[in-house]
C-alpha cells in the first residue's frame, strides 16, 4: 500500500506521459518551451483568473508573490502556525517578520479571530507595519476567505493564498488559486496536481503584478533576455514538467478529483463514529492533499501509528512541530497571540493513505485497524 501512489497513476497515464515527454526531447525544447505557455493558459482558465505564471517550485511562487508586493524589512506578514515551513520561511527570507496565527480546531485552517487579534497586537506595539497575510489551504480545503478577506480589507493587508495543497479545492464553485490578491501553488509530485520533479505557479488578475512576476522569475529581465531592469531570481518551470502537467491536468479534471473525494467520503462514513474525521465546511470542496484524523492525545496517536505500521500501512504526521517552535525563528519576535490549538494539533494529527487510485480493499484494511484499535 502506498501513502500516495504515483506509480499507479503513472501506469494509467503512461502512454500519454511518455509521448508528451518524448515530444519535448525530440524538439529539444527544454527551457521556456511552447508547452509551458500552453500550460499556463490552461491553468489560468481552470482556476478562473487572468494570469498564471509558472516557476521552479511552490516556495519560489511564494517568494515571487512577496517580491511583487515589495514585502521586506519592517513589515509583518501573518502566517498560520500549523503549516509547512515554507509559508513562514519565505517571509523571513525577504527580511520581513512572520507573525504566527492560531488555527481552527475543525478545519485546521487559519483562525480569523486569532488573525485579527495578532493584527491588533502588532499595531499596538508599533514596531512593524502589517502588510499581508499568507493564508494556507491546508490539506486541500480553502481557508475561510469570506472572513479573512474582510479582515484584510479592514486593515489594508494583501492576501497571499498559499494553495500548495489546495489546488482543485473550491468554495461555492470558485476554485482555489483565485481567492488571493496573489495566489500560489506547488507541483511537487505528491501534491493534488504534481509533476515529476519540482514546479510551482503564481496566479493573479492584476496585469501589473503579472508583468513583474514574469520579470522577477527570469533574473529581472526586461523586454530582452539580456536587458535586466531589476534584481530577480532564476525560477522557471522546465518544458518536460509542463508536458507532464498537461497530461495530469486533463486526468485531474476528468476523474481524479472526483475519485479522491469518493475515497474521502468512504473514510468519512466508516470512521465518523470512531475518530475525529476532517471537517469540510458547507459550500467548500477539498482536493484532499491529505486525509488527516485527530486523536485524543499524543500517546494515542503514536500508538495508532505503530499499529498501522505493524500492518504495513503507511501514515504520516503533518506537522510534528508548529511554526513558532521552529529553531530558525527562535530569534525573531513572531508570537503575539496564544497558539495553543496549533501546539495541541501537532501532537494529535495523523494522515492516512489517500489518492485517486487507492483501492477500496486498502481503505478497508486501514479502517479495520482503526476500528480494532479504538
Amino acid at each position: 500500500m502506498q501513502f500516495r501512489d504515483l506509480q499507479a497513476q503513472y501506469q494509467v497515464l503512461k502512454s500519454q506521459i511518455d509521448s508528451a515527454v518524448t515530444a519535448v526531447m525530440t524538439d529539444a525544447d527544454f527551457i521556456s518551451g511552447r508547452k509551458v505557455s500552453e500550460l499556463e493558459e490552461q491553468l489560468a482558465a481552470y482556476v478562473g483568473v487572468k494570469h498564471c505564471i509558472s516557476c521552479g517550485n511552490g516556495t519560489d511562487a511564494l517568494t515571487l508573490a512577496l517580491m511583487t508586493l515589495d514585502i521586506g524589512a519592517g513589515d509583518a506578514v501573518f502566517v498560520p502556525d500549523f503549516t509547512f515551513f515554507a509559508s513562514g520561511e519565505t517571509v523571513a527570507y525577504e527580511g520581513a517578520v512572520p507573525i504566527f496565527v492560531d488555527v481552527r480546531e475543525d478545519t485546521l485552517n487559519i483562525c480569523s479571530d486569532s488573525f485579527e487579534k495578532a493584527i491588533w497586537k502588532v499595531k499596538k506595539e508599533g514596531k512593524l507595519i502589517p502588510r499581508a497575510v499568507v493564508t494556507v489551504d491546508l490539506f486541500g480545503q480553502p481557508a475561510d476567505y469570506s472572513r479573512i478577506k474582510e479582515i484584510a480589507k479592514e486593515y489594508g493587508l494583501a492576501v497571499i493564498e498559499d494553495a500548495a495543497q489546495g489546488f482543485g479545492g473550491a468554495i461555492d464553485g470558485k476554485r482555489a488559486c483565485s481567492f488571493g490578491d496573489i495566489s500560489t501553488t506547488s507541483f511537487f509530485p505528491a501534491k493534488p496536481l504534481g509533476c515529476y520533479g519540482d514546479g510551482g505557479a503564481v496566479f493573479t488578475d492584476n496585469d501589473k503584478w503579472a508583468e513583474l512576476i514574469r520579470s522577477y522569475r527570469i533574473h529581472g529581465k526586461g523586454t530582452d533576455k539580456y536587458d535586466n531592469i531589476r534584481i530577480g531570481v532564476n525560477s522557471r518551470l522546465d518544458t518536460i514538467q509542463a508536458a507532464i502537467l498537461q497530461v495530469k491536468l486533463k486526468a485531474f479534471e476528468e476523474y481524479e478529483l472526483l475519485a479522491v473525494n469518493q475515497a474521502a467520503e468512504f473514510y468519512n462514513r466508516e470512521l465518523k463514529d470512531v475518530v475525529k474525521i476532517p471537517t469540510v465546511m458547507e459550500g467548500f470542496y477539498s482536493s484532499w492533499a491529505q486525509y488527516t484524523i485527530v486523536l485524543d492525545s499524543e500517546t494515542e496517536r503514536d500508538a495508532l501509528q505503530e499499529q498501522l505500521k505493524v500492518q504495513n500501512i503507511p501514515s504520516m504526521i503533518y506537522y510534528p512541530k508548529p511554526m513558532h517552535e521552529q529553531t530558525a525563528f527562535a530569534d525573531m519576535d513572531c508570537c503575539k497571540v496564544e497558539l495553543d490549538r496549533s501546539s495541541s494539533l501537532c501532537k494529535r494529527v495523523l494522515s492516512l493513505p489517500i489518492h485517486p487510485y487507492i483501492k477500496k480493499e486498502d481503505q478497508e484494511k486501514v479502517i479495520e485497524v482503526i476500528h480494532h484499535f479504538k
